[in-house]
């Protein structure tokens, strides 16, 4: 098997971002975005995924947080499409429910080439530190759009901030954990009755 890697770079008038990623190393991550609580939230997806992500990000901070954490999401979803190629051999769909103190939070994906999202999480605060809570969605929507992935993302109950974005990103860690997986099963087919994603 051919390895599963990807590099991305982005450069703008708001950002300058580098995201290396390896789908198939267990669980190295470096994640430095000028963001403590967005460094905190993709320590858990990569080390939760599996995989190996390096994230360097410089942004408009003097700004807010916006374009950073729009930006990382974009990256890293361009890193996930070249790094999963034509798909081949891989289940294609996972789901995950994560339980994270008194929050739960349900992730399925779908590596489809479809970039649909939904997303039906509530926040009982503006913001978690300085985090702005509704970047939480800006990011998930931008990584669901630029890695194909039909994403949706449901917390049903959960009172603490900080433990429903915990649960959201360590669910959506393990529902594309199980999706990018290699199934022996399919002999290295394209999981697709049309033959391609």
């Amino acid at each position: 098997m051919s390895k599963r890697t990807a590099t991305i770079q982005r450069g703008t008038k708001e950002t300058k971002i580098q995201v290396t990623l390896d789908l198939d190393e267990a669980g190295a991550v470096d994640a430095r975005t000028g963001i403590g609580f967005l460094d905190h939230m993709l320590d858990h997806f990569g080390k939760h995924g599996m995989m190996g992500l390096t994230i360097q990000a410089e942004g408009d901070l003097h700004v807010d947080d916006h374009h950073t954490a729009e930006d990382v999401g974009i990256c890293l979803g361009q890193a996930i499409a070249e790094a999963l190629g034509d798909k081949a051999g891989i289940r294609r769909y996972g789901f995950a429910s994560v339980p994270m103190d008194e929050a739960l939070a349900s992730v399925s994906v779908d590596l489809s080439g479809r970039a649909v999202m939904v997303f039906n999480v509530r926040f009982t605060g503006d913001k978690i530190g300085t985090f702005d809570t509704q970047l939480i969605e800006e990011f998930c929507r931008a990584l669901s759009a630029h890695a194909g992935m039909n994403l949706h993302v449901n917390v049903p109950y959960g009172s603490n901030d900080h433990h429903v974005a915990e649960a959201v990103f360590k669910a959506l860690a393990q529902a594309f954990r199980a999706a990018k997986e290699i199934d022996p099963g399919r002999r290295g087919q394209v999981p697709s009755t049309k033959g391609s994603l």
